[in-house]
């Protein structure tokens, strides 16, 4: 299950989707609001808010919100922080470099509760941790897509805090796959790899799939591949998706 750092980290990365809603051109499939993560740098980047470049992002390294734009950087350290004085600052900073109104409005449910004397803390170690699979993911999910000339970019989904691609095949538009990496949940207790297939819009089934190298097919509710990151490098997920792939081309 989610452990408090996780938590946090899912609930600061709120504040970016929240720049996407408020500042970024709707899109009806919600990109807007997705993010880029930045595995050099270790941050979580917006898309551009303004023409001239700016981005809200948020900083693994140092656990701080760093508004990016053509004049530096300003920086709001997290540490000690409330979630209060967090909207305090993007709304301020906001109205002085786009002289646009920061709200913290969702078209979604959140999945925990965030009052304004919530308090963010610096766990280091974990936060560390965290940055490295999401390099690993972004590493690996780039790799797959050239690999492979999938029409995807790798982005982060802020509702469900996962690390993903969605293409046709190459080989054969009628198949998608959707994979990437998620946070702990119903399927796996750890944060965990995954890919799925889906023609015509459904889920392919995968019962009668040869069994992968590593990582196993699930066939209830979700149905593609899993696969937990524990003890997994960059090259073992790469070859993770790539299997999986492979049972998707030769369908």
């Amino acid at each position: 299950m989610m452990n408090n750092t996780e938590i946090m980290m899912h609930l600061a990365s709120q504040y970016l989707a929240a720049a996407g809603i408020s500042f970024v051109a709707k899109k009806d499939d919600d990109s807007h609001t997705n993010l880029r993560y930045d595995a050099e740098g270790s941050y979580l980047e917006t898309h551009p808010l303004s023409e001239n470049g700016d981005t809200l992002a948020l900083n693994y390294s140092t656990f701080s919100l760093d508004w990016l734009s053509q004049d530096g950087m300003s920086t709001f350290s997290l540490d000690g922080a409330t979630h209060k004085e967090a909207i305090n600052w993007i709304t301020e900073i906001s109205a002085k470099r786009l002289n646009k109104e920061y709200t913290f409005e969702f078209h979604y449910d959140l999945p925990y509760d965030l009052k304004d004397y919530y308090t963010f803390y610096l766990e280091a170690n974990d936060i560390a941790q965290l940055a490295q699979l999401r390099a690993i993911a972004e590493n690996a999910l780039e790799q797959i897509v050239r690999d492979n000339h999938l029409n995807s970019s790798v982005r982060i989904w802020p509702h469900h805090f996962d690390s993903g691609a969605y293409s046709p095949l190459k080989e054969n538009d009628q198949i998608s796959i959707g994979l990437g990496m998620a946070i702990p949940d119903s399927v796996c207790d750890t944060h965990y790899f995954y890919l799925s297939g889906y023609k015509n819009g459904s889920a392919i089934d995968v019962k009668d799939f040869k069994e992968l190298t590593k990582g196993k097919w699930v066939n209830s509710g979700f149905m593609g591949a899993v696969q937990s990151v524990t003890n997994m490098n960059e090259s073992d997920t790469v070859a993770f998706f790539q299997e999986a792939i492979n049972q998707f081309k030769n369908i």
